[in-house]
């Protein structure tokens, strides 16, 4: 059921997207705009809708609460670490001492919030 759910909701966000894109683009759609589309977003994709389906596949096993606190910590590790070397073309940010402070103060507000 977590894949159908999954595949649905893709299905559904696609075509808002694409209604989104014709509604905005001044110039239509063509080879090279979808050429000009950097190779990682074409792979995002795949990762979105695994972690979509995760979700969908975790939520009743873990409970909302404690997946949520999860994902958001996860996804915020992630990004500092894609900020810090500054890849798929994100302006460097380096983490220093006080963001590293603050990433151990996330996990451990994480922890206890998932102490049982």
């Amino acid at each position: 059921m977590g894949w159908l759910a999954t595949a649905i909701v893709f299905a559904i966000s696609g075509l808002v997207a694409l209604a989104a894109t014709f509604a905005t683009s001044r110039q239509g759609l063509s080879l090279a705009a979808f050429q000009g589309v950097p190779i990682h977003l074409w792979f995002g994709g795949f990762l979105s809708a695994f972690g979509v389906g995760m979700f969908y596949f975790l939520i009743p096993r873990m409970g909302v609460g404690q997946m949520m606190s999860f994902a958001l910590t996860g996804q915020i590790l992630v990004a500092m670490l894609c900020s810090h070397f500054g890849w798929f073309d994100l302006p460097a940010r380096a983490i220093t001492q006080s963001r590293g402070l603050g990433v151990l103060a996330l996990v451990a507000g994480i922890i206890l919030i998932n102490w049982d």
